[in-house]
């Protein structure tokens, strides 16, 4: 895959600035670099020494990469970059997924390697582009955060969105809740998000110091329980709840850095494997703690939750991708927790 330009930089062209001088240069008869204006050349500096050991730059010409890799993109994320955590399945792949679909380049970070790569695989087949790529990833250990990151920037070149969708959970009564449950839990919702944002934020930070007029956005998908408690659900509600302390927190630091922090909150997404998963989903989870009262069947908690909703539906992809692509387009938000819930919640 040719290595993407520096999104700020290609921020100078969108905004019909001057673009930076860029030239092939090749002193060691080897690997091409580039030579850059004076003025960007300390962040290029550093993001290139973020960059594992001989990463490849950019070989060709800046205003050639950009009208050969970004000329044909058209879509609500044309020409972005982005990083959606917990890609391998579920809203993290559907997100993702359209992304691609709307002209983005993706990468896809999660635990599962296999899976993460054989999404990457199925995004790319169905763009007919290498639109994505698939990155390892613990959001709980800063370390893995901080390689997955260098990848990512020596692929693409930076990042213009970074999507914290990675989350787990362990449904349980207080009185009950093993202490490893609560600690699963918190560890990937809570200090997986703190961590992301803590790894990826340097990287916004330097491309918006070189093209100060453009922004970055870090979206977290939360969740309806980080708005209302939910019953015999307290270590999921209570690492929500926190996401969106961190999401206010965040965003009034960040701020000055041109980065945007905004959270998602959607209502059950029935289809994914959160739900669906016959041993470990949610239906299976609820009906075996006692949380829906009489219910004996997967369809009993589903029509129990559905009749919650005043819109009588679950949340689906699109009802998350029309509240993220507003959270990219909308220049004049952060810190907000947007519900997309149909209904179920409702801000006072």
């Amino acid at each position: 895959m040719v290595t993407k330009i520096l999104p700020a930089l290609r921020g100078l062209m969108a905004d019909g600035q001057t673009l930076p001088r860029l030239k092939q240069v090749n002193p060691t008869g080897k690997e091409p670099v580039v030579s850059i204006a004076p003025d960007c050349e300390d962040v290029l500096a550093e993001l290139r020494r973020q960059m594992p050991a001989g990463a490849k730059r950019v070989t060709v010409d800046l205003l050639g990469t950009y009208e050969a890799e970004f000329a044909h993109a058209h879509g609500r994320a044309a020409g972005k970059i982005a990083v959606v955590t917990g890609g391998a399945q579920g809203f993290g792949f559907e997100i993702a997924t359209d992304l691609a679909a709307q002209g983005a380049w993706v990468a896809l970070a999660d635990i599962n390697v296999d899976g993460v790569n054989t999404a990457a695989a199925k995004i790319n087949a169905a763009a007919g582009r290498e639109a994505a790529i698939g990155v390892a990833v613990n959001v709980a250990d800063i370390d893995s955060l901080h390689a997955a990151i260098r990848q990512i920037v020596a692929t693409f070149g930076g990042v213009d969105v970074f999507v914290s969708n990675a989350g787990v959970l362990r449904a349980g009564s207080v009185k009950t809740l093993s202490v490893k449950d609560l600690e699963f839990v918190t560890n990937v919702n809570y200090k997986g998000y703190f961590l992301a944002v803590q790894a990826i934020s340097p990287i916004l930070e330097l491309q918006h110091k070189a093209v100060p007029s453009v922004w970055f956005d870090i979206i977290q998908i939360n969740s309806k329980s980080g708005l209302v408690g939910s019953n015999k659900n307290g270590a999921y509600a209570g690492s929500k709840f926190g996401g969106i302390g961190l999401t206010q927190s965040f965003a009034l630091e960040l701020v000055t850095d041109g980065i945007k922090v905004n959270s998602i909150c959607p209502g059950n997404f029935y289809d994914g494997p959160l739900w669906s998963d016959p041993q470990k989903g949610l239906f299976k989870q609820y009906l075996d703690s006692g949380k829906v009262p009489g219910a004996k069947t997967f369809a009993d908690v589903k029509k129990f939750y559905e009749a919650k909703v005043p819109m009588r539906r679950g949340c689906t992809t699109p009802d998350v991708m029309k509240a993220i692509y507003y959270l990219m387009e909308q220049a004049y938000e952060t810190g907000q927790a947007i519900p997309v819930t149909g209904g179920q919640v409702m801000l006072s």
